[in-house]
């Protein structure tokens, strides 16, 4: 049985949003919470948690108690990140968007991997199961073990081969953690570099990301917590699948990619954000898929957004282009109870139209 946490104490900096951080928070069940926006460049953080850092000051500057400034993984919100480069890659002519995916890896992986191409694997209709077949009686049976620690490049061309995909590639949309993860390889091919030494030169040291890291490295790593709240659990290794969800990031940080994306000077920033498809769904019937991004249509213009999990932590980035805003939320607890997605996206929806 799931742990009910009480309600945990706050701290917002002085800011017009103010009453809307504090109910956003409110709705948080986690041990550190962290709320962050950017509107028209002004930045305004909220925390709040019932962890011991709950009562830390706020603001730049506040040295460790500053939890702007901790690094929190982002699980799959890593492949917002992925794209980019793929983008960024694809406007340097070193692949194409719709080059097959076997064109850039190596050995041979049978007719139906013949045809997808990279656009496949980034808008998640490749066909590709969620994640291979040998992950999955482990995560059954063990399901708060990470089984992707040591999951070998080896191993996820293998699965590749013995993939047996779900339908035609670009027929249907099926998120997949494989496809994602098999645009590392690809990347490594046509970059001539490592994943995360391609990732640090062409998209993080760029935008002045220095507090983003495939894996611990950089900025102090948050703590991130089981569904009771109190058990912890250490930063994810991701091995092979760090393209889908191994990032560690700051929220400073998170904002400072969400300002780039609202004010996209680059033309890659612009690429991700082009509508590619619609899910055909009663469900999803007015969701629209960019090349990275999740957009729902929003006063003025769509918001823009991804959510990410790691086995003890939750995150969210949303955005709002036409009127400059970024809501960044994080939480170290991940059930379903912690509610910092729904916080974060209800919170970005309220600003959007205030």
């Amino acid at each position: 049985m799931t742990a009910t946490l009480p309600p945990p104490p706050t701290h917002v900096r002085a800011a017009p949003e103010a009453p809307l951080l504090e109910a956003a928070l409110a709705r948080v069940r986690a041990p550190d919470v962290v709320l962050a926006v950017s509107r028209a460049g002004h930045r305004t953080y909220a925390f709040g948690g019932t962890g011991a850092g709950a009562h830390a000051p706020a603001g730049p500057g506040a040295g460790a108690a500053g939890r702007e400034h901790l690094a929190y993984g982002l699980g799959s919100l890593t492949k917002t990140f992925t794209v980019l480069l793929l983008a960024d890659l694809a406007r340097a002519g070193a692949l194409a968007l719709d080059d097959p995916l076997t064109a850039h890896l190596p050995g041979t992986y049978g007719a139906a991997a013949g045809r997808i191409t990279l656009r496949h694997l980034a808008t998640h209709t490749s066909g590709l199961p969620r994640v291979p077949r040998d992950l999955l009686v482990p995560a059954v049976l063990h399901p708060q073990t990470n089984g992707y620690a040591g999951y070998t490049r080896e191993r996820l061309l293998a699965a590749l081969a013995a993939a047996r995909p779900r339908h035609a590639p670009g027929t249907r949309w099926h998120y997949s953690n494989l496809g994602i993860a098999l645009l590392g390889p690809v990347l490594e091919h046509a970059g001539g570099a490592p994943y995360a030494e391609l990732l640090t030169r062409r998209v993080l040291r760029p935008l002045g990301l220095d507090g983003t890291t495939l894996g611990p490295g950089g900025a102090t790593p948050a703590t991130g917590h089981r569904g009771d709240g109190r058990t912890p659990v250490p930063a994810v290794d991701m091995a092979a699948f760090g393209p889908a969800g191994g990032l560690l990031a700051t929220p400073a940080d998170l904002l400072t990619y969400a300002e780039a994306l609202l004010d996209p000077r680059a033309a890659a920033l612009r690429d991700v954000q082009v509508p590619q498809l619609r899910r055909r769904t009663p469900r999803h019937r007015r969701e629209v898929h960019t090349l990275t991004w999740f957009q729902h249509p929003g006063r003025g213009g769509p918001l823009l957004f991804h959510a990410g999990a790691t086995f003890g932590q939750q995150c969210f980035l949303g955005f709002h282009p036409a009127t400059r805003t970024a809501v960044a939320g994080f939480a170290t607890r991940h059930d379903r109870l912690t509610a910092i997605v729904g916080a974060s996206y209800g919170l970005l929806h309220s600003l959007s139209v205030a």
